[in-house]
């Protein structure tokens, strides 16, 4: 008796494909096709796990599986996320190898056998599907991407000693016994699953199956400073832990930068020497100090407004409001500032011992620290708690 779709459903396939998606309605039947393809005589199911798209891709997805029984869909109304979708596809996997593949096409479908033999072989318990890799390509990937890659895969080598050139790919396969393992320990939150699994199961065997990324087909590109900044996120929690909040974490992340930026800028006009200015404290504030600051406050406030606090940024013209806010908001940690340095000036506490240029530069070190913790609370809790997401 030939088998029918029910039984063909019921079949327990020795492979899943779980491919996640949101607005991939002209991608999603090529994808579908391209993997038939490649698993053409490999017992396998496709699960697309799809976020409500508004554009039907979801309907897309039902209306191919109609005639394809190894096509399942799970549409998800009240969680939104690619990594989360992920899990929620590897949830309901039935195979013994489960695969990941994004649904742009810019992966390549004919590497996936190979992969799956990898994994079924026992010759490794996680095998990425890497551009980096032996014969793997970044195909057109322009000079800004490549870099953003290349500094991505070297923050993950140095920070979480991940074995793989390829951390941030969204293609991979992972075995069933590595998912069981992994799987309860993984944030499903994370910013790539790829990185969850390697970054969390430090044992495990990591191989590479080199691939030529492709250009996207149809819609457009996920990639935006919020990608970068959940990046970050992500190697930070995998490194520090969940206690960490993230948001401090960038705020002081920020702050080292503006930190830089203010002693640079300090240690400039002191090596000019435009000397003192009278702004009515007991003693002249220095040029310096004044112009050190202000390059902080411009290149904090950008910074926070594009990572810490991307969700309720500032945008075009309101960029002015923000930075005259951030302004308003800074004053009482400026004044901090300010007046921790010309107490420590006019005690003249470490001149005896170091000299004046480099005490200045102490002084400028202690306010600067003081003032950043005031601004950490008002600038959290006043600025950007106005603005409503974007």
């Amino acid at each position: 008796m030939p088998d029918t779709p029910v039984t063909e459903r019921r079949r327990a396939p020795a492979v899943t494909v779980v491919t996640p998606t949101f607005n991939e309605a002209p991608n999603i039947a090529p994808l579908l096709d391209g993997l038939a393809a490649a698993l053409a005589g490999i017992p396998h199911e496709i699960i697309v796990v799809d976020d409500d798209s508004p554009d039907l891709t979801w309907n897309e997805a039902e209306q191919y599986g109609v005639n394809n029984p190894s096509v399942r869909v799970i549409r998800r109304f009240g969680e939104h996320g690619l990594s989360s979708a992920v899990m929620t596809g590897m949830a309901a996997a039935r195979g013994d190898v489960i695969a990941v593949i994004d649904a742009d096409r810019q992966h390549d479908e004919a590497v996936l056998p190979e992969m799956i033999r990898i994994i079924r072989d026992g010759e490794a318990d996680v095998v990425v599907g890497s551009r980096s890799g032996d014969g793997g390509s970044y195909g057109d990937f322009g000079p800004l991407r490549r870099i953003i890659s290349f500094v991505a895969a070297a923050i993950a080598r140095l920070f979480l000693r991940v074995p793989t050139n390829d951390p941030m790919s969204g293609f991979f396969a992972v075995s069933r016994s590595t998912l069981s393992k992994v799987g309860p320990s993984i944030n499903p939150k994370g910013f790539k699953i790829l990185l969850e699994f390697i970054g969390r199961g430090h044992d495990l065997r990591v191989a590479e199956v080199g691939y030529r990324f492709r250009n996207r087909q149809a819609g457009e590109t996920k990639l935006s400073p919020s990608v970068i900044r959940s990046y970050l996120l992500a190697v930070a929690e995998l490194r520090l832990g969940r206690q960490v909040k993230g948001q401090f974490l960038l705020y002081g992340l920020v702050g080292i930068i503006g930190f830089f930026v203010n002693v640079a800028v300090f240690s400039l006009f002191e090596l000019i020497d435009l000397g003192d200015v009278d702004l009515g404290f007991s003693r002249p504030v220095r040029w310096s100090l004044l112009i050190g600051i202000e390059a902080s406050i411009i290149s904090n406030f950008l910074l926070n407004n594009y990572f810490t606090f991307w969700e309720r940024r500032f945008r075009s013209r309101q960029l002015w409001w923000g930075l005259a806010l951030f302004h308003v908001v800074s004053l009482v940690g400026v004044g901090i500032h300010v007046g921790i340095f010309q107490f420590l000036q006019a005690e003249g506490i470490g001149n005896d011992v170091l000299g004046t240029t480099p005490t200045r530069l102490i002084h400028e070190i202690i306010g600067f620290a003081a003032a950043f913790v005031s601004n950490y609370f008002l600038n959290v809790n006043y600025t950007w708690r106005r603005r409503r997401p974007a």
